[in-house]
């Protein structure tokens, strides 16, 4: 008798399953004459998929269920596809676009309050998904997609800080297309909502670069100037909101800097070590890049150029904070930052003594011991070590990028009327660094770029004599426009040569062609194009679901490490949260790695001295004990010994 009623469920559960003949015949009621229940049912169908493989309380015998993978991408492909246009129809929107105001306007009508709750199951429900997901191609499908329903999100704002997240953690971990897809997502949520998402936009995009810039190397350089632009571009969509953060950001850096540099044993609880790494690590200088990128790239705005000089004066300051040659790569990393600063904002840096203080260090002034070395790329390293300073690639490394710099630098004014009182200095020094030097190539090198100049003093001394001007009218900064605008001066020909020589030399150095992010990185219309094609194409949704993958498929743990698993997830929400605060000590922390503490040990002239943990201890303090008991020993014995001879 008992076993009668089990049948009967059973019997009852084999009706609600999903099969591809139920979701084609949904489909095509829907196509042809809209067919609210057919909605209905695929909705309920959606949000079955979407959860499929979680643990639930209720009733099974009342609810649908999906059997087979091929149901589920039957409708993933067709919701994701098409129910944007059904739910804009429904609701009387425009096909494709919408304000803010507009959906505002239409919660307060009937039509909303029929309809409004298939449009939060298509959100909640995608976002669920989401989150579930891991294939790369099939995010991104979902997010483009979902983009074109973003507009909805209006009506509800805790799903709208949901995706804010969400979208954040893709865009600064996924691969291949999906931070480009995610970026563009982000924009039209700043585009449409304006403050509403903006803050946490770019606090979030701040943090995720951040985050991926802890481990810097030759593969990874491409990837991180990527992330880097979609910052920048982020920036245009409210400039007076982003020159607010800026400054936050900005302030933030120089703080730290002036913790570092006003340090006493009174007013820090921090060693100089903790200070030395949060500043001369790759966090820092990361910043400081990508803020030296958002300055060059909106220097013509009013709202940003204000920021162009204390990030100068930080960058300044990072550069002299340990003038020693084993930061020689940093401190040519701050240069190129100030070299950018000065040629987008047209202000004039002082660059010059940076670089002409680098030439006099003894290594440069001497042939090299250490032999030929190996290969220096110091885009990828903040710090040498002390064996290669004396190695010749180390020694061509510095010279050449020497040169390179301070021709782009005097290349900047090499159509200013001062530019013979300009260069006069930096001549001077690099005659007496051809007469100190013992090595000839450096020699060469040095002639050849003080010929240049020289040619360029007559070029720019020519012009002057012609016409009768006086040094403070304001005609003279103009006086060499036409020869600008055709790049005529000899300088910047020579400027031209070296980056050619400096591209080949960095694409040699370089230890892989295959770079993450490398097509990533290009923002072009094919991109754009691939994009407007979504409506019509939907080959990449074909392609993106057409695996077995179901929802909690891949997962063969158990309910108590499920729970587990949603302890971590909101813990790391919650230290994910937007706090202004503790963006500090939250980004710019100090985990670097051991050998950046043996850095600041050199620079200290101190001993590494070993590690030795409390057990170690323990056991070497009876040791030591015995060994001082020995020696008393040997010395009574030989006072004794000494006693008996003297008696004798």
């Amino acid at each position: 008798m008992k076993h009668v009623p089990s049948v009967a469920v059973e019997a009852k559960s084999s009706k609600n399953v999903i099969t591809t003949a139920m979701v084609d015949s949904w489909c095509k009621s829907i196509q042809e004459n809209t067919s609210l229940g057919a909605v209905r049912a695929l909705m309920k169908a959606y949000r079955t998929a979407c959860h499929y493989g979680d643990d639930s309380g209720d009733d099974n015998a009342n609810q649908l269920s999906i059997m087979s993978s091929s149901v589920f991408n039957k409708i993933m492909l067709f919701v994701l596809s098409e129910m944007d246009g059904i739910l804009r129809g429904l609701l009387k929107l425009p096909p494709s676009g919408g304000k803010k105001e507009t959906l505002l306007d239409l919660m307060s009508t009937r039509l909303w309050k029929n309809y409004n709750h298939l449009v939060k199951s298509y959100l909640g429900n995608s976002l669920h998904v989401l989150n579930q997901m891991t294939d790369t191609k099939m995010i991104s499908f979902t997010l483009r997609r979902l983009r074109y329903s973003s507009i909805f999100l209006a009506a509800y704002p805790a799903l709208l800080r949901k995706y804010v997240k969400v979208v954040l953690h893709f865009w600064g971990s996924g691969g291949g297309a999906l931070p480009v897809v995610s970026l563009l997502f982000l924009r039209d949520l700043c585009l449409q909502f304006g403050s509403d998402c903006i803050d946490d936009c770019f606090k979030g995009m701040y943090k995720a670069y951040v985050l991926n810039c802890q481990s810097f190397t030759a593969t990874k350089l491409q990837h991180i100037q990527f992330l880097g632009n979609c910052f920048t571009e982020l920036l245009r969509v409210d400039p007076g909101a982003a020159y607010q953060h800026a400054f936050i950001f900005i302030r933030q850096l120089a703080m730290i800097l002036r913790e570092t540099t006003t340090r006493t044993k009174k007013n820090s609880k921090l060693s100089f070590k903790e200070l030395f790494r949060k500043v001369y690590g790759w966090k820092f200088m990361n910043c400081l890049e990508l803020w030296t990128g958002a300055i060059c790239a909106y220097s013509s705005e009013a709202d940003l150029k204000p920021l162009a000089y204390p990030l100068t004066q930080i960058i300044t300051a990072t550069a002299r904070l340990v003038p020693t040659a084993q930061y020689f790569p940093l401190r040519l990393w701050c240069i190129k930052m100030l070299n950018r600063i000065a040629a987008s904002t047209g202000t004039f840096i002082p660059v010059s003594l940076l670089l002409l203080e680098m030439l006099e260090i003894k290594e440069l002034h001497r042939p090299p011991t250490g032999g030929v070395g190996e290969a220096v790329d110091f885009r990828t390293m903040l710090r040498v070590k002390k064996s290669a300073l004396k190695t010749r690639a180390f020694q061509e490394m510095c010279v050449f990028s020497v040169i390179e710099e301070l021709t782009e630098h005097l290349a900047q004014w090499s159509y200013s009327a001062a530019f013979f009182e300009l260069s006069f200095v930096p001549t001077v020094q690099l005659r007496e660094f051809c007469k100190s030097t013992k090595v000839e190539r450096f020699r060469r090198e040095m002639r050849q770029l003080i010929r240049q100049i020289e040619a360029n003093c007559e070029f720019t001394n020519k012009k002057r004599m012609s016409v009768a001007i006086l040094p403070n009218d304001p005609g003279a900064a103009s006086l060499l426009e036409d020869e600008k605008m055709k790049g005529s001066s000899p300088l910047s020909q020579y400027a031209t040569v070296l980056r050619e020589r400096a591209q080949q030399r960095n694409d040699s150095v370089t230890q892989s062609s295959v770079i993450v992010g490398e097509r990533t990185s290009i923002f072009g219309s094919k991109i754009t194009d691939d994009d407007e094609q979504d409506d019509s194409v939907n080959e990449e949704g074909v392609t993106a679901f057409n695996s077995g993958w179901l929802p909690g498929s891949d997962s063969t743990i158990s309910h108590a490490e499920k729970v587990k698993e949603k302890k971590k997830r909101k813990r790391s929400q919650e230290e994910a949260a937007f706090d202004e605060d503790v963006v500090e000590e939250l980004i710019l922390s100090s985990d670097e790695d051991e050998d950046s503490m043996s850095d600041v040990q050199e620079l200290e002239d101190t001993e590494e001295k070993p590690v030795i943990s409390k057990r170690q201890k323990m056991n070497q303090q009876p040791l030591a004990g015995l060994s001082n008991l020995s020696k008393k020993k040997r010395k009574s014995k030989s006072k004794k010994a000494n006693k008996k001879k003297g008696k004798n």
